[in-house]
């Protein structure tokens, strides 16, 4: 896939959250763990330049707000805010980009809200027939004693992403681990907690570009843990200090295919646009399931999962600006 460039130069806003500006109000390194570096701003603004494209920076949603109200306008937002608060909190920039009728990219408020609500995915998932481990909601401690799946299990937050609240204690063998784990979680993450039957085989990401029927997979990329390294888990930790404790690969054929199909399947049914990734895992039966889908996936150019399963492809990091801007561009 070569970069296709739009005819006709985009003004394009780009909307983020930085990090560092969150911190700087307080907040810790685990609330801030989803937000962007400096670096993933610049990386982007430099693609869309080279692609044609006339850049602008807006900021966060607070930021937007204002430019919007003072009466600045964009042919084109690059959106990648993850917000702070609320289930919904990816959705509010484009919630309001869709108020002031200013188009946008990756997925709309709806695909947002819904895919942050890991088990409510789950749901949609399982009713389209696509396979995916077990699972139950744990919104309470009253519920914990209600889980009636057979250990080992997984557990996790139910609204995280980035790994948060993933660690080495996440796979839980029995119902002592497993109240332990819950009443932690819950605690900590003041949200409901996702319980999965453990699948035990090998782990995937899969990048997708494209919308409904024109999507499509650009990669499918093994996730392998060294067993030497403090988490066994594909943690917070561990993403983001990969050097010397994961190793990428890209699936061989057989594998590639099956992955591809069951993401592609996933991507599809649950409406996202655009570009992003899809994580996918074996049970015991050589069965490729679903885990969870990122429809705001992270585009750091040098550390992101997308843009290293690009590379792995063949592909440079505007090829993926490139195929974005144009899946978005055909919805305008």
């Amino acid at each position: 896939m070569a970069a296709e460039t739009i005819k006709k130069s985009l003004r394009i806003g780009l909307t983020y959250d930085l990090r560092e500006a969150y911190l700087a109000m307080g907040y810790s390194e685990d609330e801030t763990a989803e937000l962007d570096k400096e670096e993933t701003v610049l990386g982007i603004e430099k693609a869309l330049t080279e692609l044609g494209h006339q850049t602008q920076r807006i900021g966060n949603l607070f930021q937007l707000q204002q430019k919007l109200l003072s009466g600045e306008r964009w042919d084109l937002v690059f959106n990648i805010c993850e917000g702070m608060h609320g289930i919904g909190r990816e959705a509010q920039v484009p919630a309001l980009l869709d108020a002031y009728r200013i188009p946008y990219t990756f997925s709309d408020p709806l695909v947002l809200s819904l895919t942050l609500h890991k088990g409510m995915t789950k749901r949609v998932v399982r009713d389209a027939g696509i396979p995916t481990a077990d699972f139950a909601i744990v919104q309470s401690s009253e519920d914990i004693d209600h889980v009636s799946i057979p250990f080992p299990l997984f557990v996790k937050p139910n609204g995280e992403g980035s790994g948060k609240g993933i660690d080495g204690r996440s796979k839980v063998k029995d119902a002592t681990q497993l109240k332990e784990v819950c009443l932690r979680l819950l605690n900590e993450y003041k949200q409901a907690v996702l319980i999965e039957a453990y699948l035990p085989g090998r782990e995937f990401t899969v990048g997708i570009t494209g919308t409904g029927n024109e999507a499509v997979c650009m990669g499918v990329m093994e996730v392998c843990i060294d067993e030497q390294a403090e988490e066994n888990a594909y943690s917070r930790f561990i993403k983001e200090n990969y050097e010397g404790r994961v190793t990428y690969q890209m699936a061989e054929e057989k594998v590639a295919q099956e992955c591809a199909s069951v993401s592609l399947a996933a991507w599809r049914v649950l409406g996202c646009r655009d570009a992003g990734r899809v994580d996918v895992r074996y049970n015991s039966k050589g069965q490729a399931c679903f885990i969870e889908v990122n429809p705001l996936a992270g585009m750091n150019y040098i550390h992101s999962d997308l843009p290293i399963l690009m590379y792995k492809n063949n592909f440079v990091f505007n090829d993926l600006i490139g195929s974005i801007i144009q899946s978005a561009s055909k919805r305008i």
